[in-house]
């Protein structure tokens, strides 16, 4: 099938406006009070009244809920689709999906555009900060990412667009944390407080958590099949998270081709996320797939290691 706007670069940070003097080097790191006492507070719930109210359903309610708004809303709806736009859907196809991203609990759908975006741009260039970078240590990346916010010295600019202009987005952004009250409500009708800890409050804190330590090994340490020319930050994949992360953990193969719907692009990387959205294609439901063969990165990439197959090898000459 076509791809719809083939002439736009699909491997570009979408949002992100470079104003004169902006440069991702220098700035300082603050502390974040809504999101911290956010984080915070799940994760205090979660550790003094998870266990309890620890019981086999609501371990397995907490499972269903973390994996389907994992995949359904963080990796398809916020991050291959709002994000990085590597598919077209429906918009209310699209506002179900992101509302599901909202109710990981991370949060609003702006603020993640933004964040990524900036991120992204960011390890894009041949320095920036330790904070978009993941250095400094462990414990301290944990600190940053998870209760602070970085303030650059010169920032860049935003334009959200369509995302940025809908009103339900914008809804979304400003009740971001109220998004957990129905389902804590329709939770505490179907199992009681036991339902509510484990399918709010402890899931939000593995989902928070999770996020964060994927992240931080994904672009530390592991292996890589590529590196992104003149980037100072590059990618690594992390194997033992694909499943757990719907294929995100892929992060050296996303690096790499940041506009495809498909991260887990060799034979035996599994990809929950890609194998969805395929679902979709079939239901009549999404359509304009960007796959890597597609998008033209032989001058962006350079092969650092093997792939795991030949069938593999030719995908950053697939387009020269």
């Amino acid at each position: 099938m076509e791809i719809e706007g083939d002439l736009v670069d699909r491997c570009r940070v979408n949002s992100l406006v470079e104003v004169p003097g902006c440069e991702p080097v220098h700035g300082l790191v603050r502390w974040d009070p809504v999101h911290s006492v956010w984080n915070g507070g799940m994760l205090s719930a979660s550790l003094v009244l998870g266990p309890v109210f620890l019981t086999w359903d609501a371990v397995l309610a907490f499972v269903i809920l973390t994996g389907a708004s994992l995949l359904l809303g963080h990796s398809v709806g916020f991050h291959r689709r709002l994000i990085h736009r590597s598919f077209a859907c429906p918009l209310w196809l699209e506002r179900a999906l992101v509302w599901i991203g909202t109710c990981v609990g991370m949060s609003g759908p702006l603020w993640m555009i933004r964040t990524h975006d900036l991120r992204d741009w960011a390890q894009r260039n041949p320095q920036c900060h330790d904070y978009l970078a993941h250095r400094g240590g462990m414990l301290r990346d944990y600190i940053w990412q998870v209760h602070c916010r970085l303030i650059l010295d010169h920032p860049p600019g935003f334009d959200l667009g369509g995302a940025g202009r809908d009103p339900f987005y914008r809804f979304l952004e400003r009740t971001w944390m109220l998004q957990q009250l129905p389902i804590a409500a329709l939770l505490f009708l179907l199992g009681g407080w036991g339902w509510v800890i484990w399918g709010v409050c402890v899931r939000v804190t593995v989902s928070v958590t999770g996020h964060w330590f994927v992240g931080h090994l994904a672009h530390t340490r592991g292996p890589q099949s590529w590196q992104v020319v003149d980037a100072g930050v590059q990618a690594h994949d992390v194997p033992w998270a694909a499943i757990p992360t719907m294929g995100e953990a892929w992060h050296n193969n996303h690096h790499a081709y940041p506009g495809s719907a498909r991260i887990g692009i060799h034979p035996g990387q599994s990809d929950w996320g890609y194998a969805f959205i395929c679902l979709l294609r079939r239901a009549g439901l999404a359509w304009d797939i960007v796959l890597p063969e597609q998008l033209d990165r032989a001058e962006a990439i350079k092969r650092v290691a093997s792939p795991p197959s030949k069938a593999a090898e030719g995908l950053t000459e697939a387009r020269t």
